[in-house]
């Protein structure tokens, strides 16, 4: 009796010593977050590069902002029954242009964000080390409550291989030869991708010294059934 007593106390702090241990390093364990599949790329294909496509940007701050553009260096969209259902982009990171600057505050402006210099390489998007992003498309529902807008798109936006699917308005319109995508400007939380550099969200000592945290994105491509030349 006394052996099976024990054996049997001695199991059952096993167990519950085991199952602490599990919850303690449950705690430290990183979330899984689902993020939602990109669509079939099925259907009539549609191509389109730099020359056709161009992302703007606006970055703010209490005593102004910045603002200026960002290469979509290819992509495909695809089209069935009149419908744009799917399609992705890769965006060139290292053709980040600052337009509201000349000399050389454009050139240090650009240097930073791109993080080609050794002091604050990581401040923004390090681009030697994340040279692109990415955009696909998840789901494209045909109605807007937006003006100027005849649809709602959501998709994955990749930036410094972190990826958080997003939604946005836009302008479809969709000709047998041609496609062309205009975004309604739409805000992204840069944090969400780690880029933390002076937010007032994360330091709490900044005082009116801080970067907003939104910054306002807008897509504006267009695509053709035959990819351009030097392209297959």
């Amino acid at each position: 009796m006394k052996s099976s007593f024990l054996y049997s106390l001695d199991l059952f702090m096993t167990f519950s010593l085991f199952s602490c241990k599990e919850k303690l390093l449950s705690k430290h364990l990183p979330m899984v977050i689902q993020l939602a599949p990109a669509a079939p790329a099925t259907g009539q294909e549609y191509f389109t590069d730099a020359t056709m496509a161009k992302i703007t940007w606006i970055g703010s701050k209490p005593d102004g902002k910045h603002f200026g553009t960002i290469n979509v260096s290819d992509g495909t969209l695809y089209v069935n029954d009149g419908r744009l259902t799917a399609g992705n982009v890769t965006i060139d990171m290292n053709s980040i242009l600052v337009a509201d600057l000349e000399g050389e505050d454009k050139a240090s402006l650009e240097a930073h964000l791109k993080g080609t210099e050794s002091e604050g390489a990581e401040d923004f998007f390090n681009v030697t080390k994340y040279p692109t992003g990415k955009f696909e498309v998840v789901e494209i529902m045909g109605a807007s409550d937006q003006p100027n807008s005849n649809a709602t798109v959501t998709g994955n936006l990749t930036l410094l291989n972190k990826t958080k699917t997003i939604s946005f308005p836009a302008l479809i319109s969709i000709g047998p030869d041609n496609i062309s995508v205009n975004t309604i400007p739409f805000n992204i939380n840069r944090t969400d991708y780690g880029i933390t550099y002076k937010s007032k969200n994360i330091f709490k000592d900044l005082g009116d010294k801080f970067l907003d945290d939104d910054i306002v994105l807008q897509f504006s491509l267009s695509a053709m059934t035959m990819p351009s030349a030097g392209k297959k």
